[in-house]
C-alpha cells in the first residue's frame, strides 16, 4: 500500500462506500494519479481471442461502470479494462445503501443492480478514445424492466461492437431479478444465437473482423450446469468465458457485520468457489478455450493460483478498495519475480497445473443466502 493511500484510506472508509467510489472516479478524471512505472516484460504478454494483452491483469467490470476513466486505469498497470455493466436505457439501480464493506474478510457485498448511464452516454465517451491504445472491453446487460432481455443484449452488441476491444455478455449478476436464468437451457441457446448473429452481421456490414465476445458466468453453478453452458459456448463459437461474477454464498463471512446483507459477495472469500468453477470449465472446454479468472485475486500468489486453475487472464476489483492503486504494479512485479525464479519463458507454463486437484477437493460449503 502506498504512503498516500495509507493516509487517505481511513478518510475514504469514513464515507459511504458509494460516495468513496464516486470520489475516486472524480479524482482520476482530474488527473490525480500517482506516477507508476509499469513493467513491460515480454514474458507477461498474452495472446487471446485475436487480441494482444501486454500483461494478464484486467480491471473487472463494476468500477468504471460508465466508461469515464479507462485510460487512467490502464496507466495503473492493467493490461486491459472492462467498463460497464451498461444497459440500453439509463437506470438508477437498487435502493441505497447497496454496497457494504467487510474489511476483516477483504470482501464487499453489493446489490447495485446495473446502475449506469445507458448505451448512448457511454458510447459517446468511448467514441472519444476510439484511436487510443489499450484494450478496453464493454460489459453489456439488460434493463431491470426490459420486456425483452435478449433484445437488450443484441442492442448492446450493435452499439459497442464498433467501439470495444471485446464485449462481455453479463448474465450472472445476482442483483437483477431473474437474470441468471439466462444461463440455463433454451434461454441461453436463444441468447447466444441472437448475440452471435448480431456480432457477425455487424462485422459483415462494416467489413471488419468480428468483435470478440466473452460470456460472464456465476460461480454458483452445478457441474451439470457448467457442462451445459460449455456445450452451448462451443456450439456458438464464443471467444471466451469470464469465470466468475459475485456469489450468493456467504462462506467465509458468516457472523461478520453486514455478512447477511443481500446481494453478491466479492473479494477474498470468493477465491475457492470461483476457482472451482474455473477449473470445471477448463476441464469441460479443454486446453485451447480462452478463460478469464475473476474472484478473490488480491496478490501475485492468488493471480498465479487462478492460472493454475485454468485462467489465461485474470480480473479483479474488490482488492483495489483495500490495497489501493499500486496493487496492479505489485502483482506485476510479483509475476516477474516468479518468472525469474522459475526461469519459465512465460506464464502459460503454470496454467492448468492444479485443475484436477481443485476438482477433486470440490467447492466450499454453500452457506447460501436468498437472491
Amino acid at each position: 500500500m502506498s504512503v498516500a493511500y495509507r493516509w487517505a484510506k481511513p478518510l475514504l472508509f469514513r464515507l459511504d462506500p458509494e460516495q468513496a467510489h464516486t470520489l475516486s472516479i472524480r479524482a482520476l478524471k482530474t488527473g490525480l494519479l500517482p506516477r507508476i512505472e509499469v513493467p513491460t516484460d515480454p514474458r507477461l504478454k498474452v495472446e487471446l481471442a485475436g487480441l494482444s494483452f501486454p500483461n494478464p491483469l484486467g480491471l473487472a467490470a463494476g468500477y468504471d461502470k460508465n466508461g469515464e476513466v479507462p485510460d487512467a486505469m490502464l496507466k495503473m498497470g492493467f493490461g486491459f479494462i472492462e467498463v460497464g455493466t451498461v444497459t440500453p436505457q439509463p437506470q438508477e439501480g437498487n435502493p441505497k445503501p447497496r454496497i457494504f464493506r467487510l474489511p476483516e474478510a477483504g470482501a464487499i457485498i453489493n446489490r447495485l443492480g446495473f446502475n449506469n448511464d445507458g448505451h448512448a452516454e457511454v458510447a459517446a465517451r468511448l467514441k472519444k478514445r476510439v484511436r487510443k491504445a489499450g484494450i478496453v472491453g464493454v460489459n453489456i446487460g439488460a434493463n431491470k424492466d426490459s420486456g425483452n432481455r435478449i433484445a437488450d443484449y443484441v442492442a448492446g452488441v450493435h452499439c459497442f461492437a464498433p467501439l470495444a476491444s471485446y464485449l462481455t455478455v453479463n448474465i450472472s449478476s445476482p442483483n437483477t431479478p431473474g437474470l441468471r436464468t439466462l444461463q440455463k437451457g433454451d434461454e441461453l441457446v436463444e441468447l447466444m444465437h441472437a448475440v452471435a448473429a448480431a456480432r457477425d452481421g455487424a462485422a459483415a456490414l462494416a467489413a471488419v473482423p468480428p468483435c470478440p465476445i466473452f460470456l460472464k458466468v456465476a460461480p454458483d453453478l452445478s457441474l451439470p450446469e457448467i457442462g451445459a453452458i460449455a456445450d452451448t459456448v462451443r456450439k456458438y463459437k464464443l471467444d471466451g468465458l469470464i469465470v466468475s461474477n459475485t456469489t450468493l454464498s456467504r462462506y467465509g463471512v458468516e457472523g461478520r457485520e453486514h455478512g447477511e446483507e443481500s446481494g453478491g459477495l466479492s473479494g477474498r472469500p470468493l477465491i475457492s468457489r470461483s476457482s472451482f468453477a474455473l477449473a470445471a470449465f477448463r476441464k469441460a472446454l479443454g486446453p485451447d478455450f480462452p478463460l478469464i479468472g475473476a474472484g478473490g485475486v488480491e496478490s501475485a500468489r492468488t493471480c498465479l493460483a487462478k492460472m493454475e486453475a485454468g485462467a489465461d487472464l485474470v480480473q479483479f476489483y474488490t482488492a483495489l478498495v483495500y490495497a489501493g492503486p499500486r496493487l496492479p504494479l505489485r502483482i506485476l512485479n510479483g509475476l516477474v519475480h516468479y518468472l525469474d525464479k522459475s526461469r519459465a519463458p512465460n506464464l502459460r507454463r503454470i496454467r492448468d497445473t492444479r485443475v484436477d486437484e481443485i476438482l477433486e477437493r470440490g467447492p466450499p460449503p454453500a452457506e447460501q443466502v436468498g437472491n
